[in-house]
């Protein structure tokens, strides 16, 4: 399986190793309660302004909702499919940090993109993110 970003995080909360034998993850969204509060602290909201409005619109083109992150935390991320992932070192949406605890907690291979972006979107990135999947899936490297 092959996901980006928030299909990642969808893949995670949904599938498992009976229905994927390996996965591909580019820039992806790992810790979705980590993104969502990063998306109120940029917004100014606070955990109870979010509950109390149940939706906050936000300026820069997603909402916030109250129901969504209490469906995330209440339901973890339990993930056991050998996985590699590929992470622009300029990643907006999630931090290094983030995406280390998780590659370190899963046993995924992680390959960090030197100038890379969330959106792998240049020829150079495109060329990378090409060369990687490429290289990992003919040498079986991950996880």
């Amino acid at each position: 399986m092959v996901a980006n970003s928030i299909g990642a995080f969808f893949a995670l909360s949904s599938l498992d190793e009976t229905l994927v034998d390996r996965a591909y993850f580019i820039s992806p969204i790992v810790d979705m309660e980590n993104l969502i509060c990063n998306m109120m602290q940029w917004s100014n909201v606070t955990e109870q302004e979010l509950a109390e409005k149940r939706e906050i619109a936000t300026n820069f083109g997603e909402t916030l909702s109250w129901d969504y992150l209490c469906y995330v935390r209440q339901h973890p991320i339990i993930w056991n499919v050998p996985t590699c992932i590929l992470y622009g070192e300029h990643d907006n949406l999630t931090s290094i940090e983030t995406v280390s605890a998780f590659a370190k907690q899963h046993h995924a291979d992680l390959t960090v993109m030197p100038g890379g972006e969330h959106w792998f979107h240049t020829e150079e990135q495109m060329q990378f993110l090409n060369h990687w999947i490429r290289e990992r899936s003919l040498n079986d490297v991950c996880g």
